[in-house]
């Protein structure tokens, strides 16, 4: 297993529980085959540059071993989920 890093910007508007539920959701999707080792929600903060006209963003970072078709799987989903603005996820090389 590799170690990666997930980074998320849901919408800002959502409500407490809407947030958690979107954390939860992608930590199972890590856990069905991966190792979680850090999970953060760094809240609420203005982006750099507007993103589908929204000037801020609730951040969410996890640091993470799986194999690559968790990633792919995560990377899928993440896609879909319209909460999500913008994601990134990279190999920890270090």
């Amino acid at each position: 297993m590799r170690k990666y890093e997930l980074m998320f910007i849901l919408q800002p508007d959502l409500e407490q529980d809407a947030v958690n539920a979107q954390v939860e959701k992608f930590a199972g999707i890590i856990q069905n085959g991966g190792e979680i080792v850090k999970q953060e929600v760094l809240g609420k903060r203005r982006l750099a540059y507007e993103i589908q006209k929204q000037r801020e963003g609730i951040y969410v970072l996890y640091v993470f071993h799986a194999t690559p078709d968790v990633v792919k799987e995560l990377d899928r989903v993440l896609r879909i989920t319209d909460e999500v603005i913008r994601h990134l996820i990279v190999k920890d090389v270090a």
